[in-house]
């Protein structure tokens, strides 16, 4: 699989270890950076990246994934959902990177790199990668209903207020 990963300076030196383990497995990973420690960096660039290679990936039909990360992943789980098809969701355990696949579909996760030990982060990535889409019908469902919200600002028949 090819695995998208972008960061900032809090999560650098994470992002090499993050490399290796996944090369590894077997997966290809391409890094949107940054490549050099800069303490003043703006993770926005590089996660944005990382969402629009995993959304042309997968629109190609490449079987694709995104990893995104940062001091608390919050910021960066935000500019990865920016981008038209992404779903990006915070992952702070194994349940959480689990039921992000099984429930959301989710397509890139964000870590908090200052929050969690390189063996935590590790197994929840390995996770989210492993763990398929459940496909029941609820979450077909409200995924629909956000792809729908996405496309056109509406939901409808969902009372979205405009």
């Amino acid at each position: 699989m090819r695995i998208h990963i972008a960061t900032d300076h809090a999560g650098l030196e994470f992002s090499q270890t993050l490399k290796e383990h996944l090369s590894e497995a077997g997966h290809e990973v391409i890094d949107h950076g940054p490549q050099l420690f800069d303490p003043l960096d703006d993770y926005p660039a590089f996660c944005i990246n990382a969402a629009k290679g995993v959304a042309a990936d997968q629109e190609a039909g490449v079987q694709a994934l995104g990893i995104v990360f940062g001091g608390s992943g919050n910021g960066e789980q935000i500019a990865a959902n920016k981008v038209h098809g992404i779903r990006a969701a915070l992952v702070w355990s194994e349940s959480t990177a689990l039921l992000a696949r099984q429930h959301n579909d989710a397509n890139v996760i964000a870590i908090g790199a200052r929050q969690h030990t390189v063996d935590e982060a590790i197994a929840y990535i390995d996770t989210f990668i492993a763990e398929p889409f459940s496909f029941e019908e609820r979450h077909v469902r409200r995924i629909a209903q956000l792809a729908e919200f996405e496309a056109t600002g509406d939901i409808a028949g969902k009372n979205v207020d405009h």
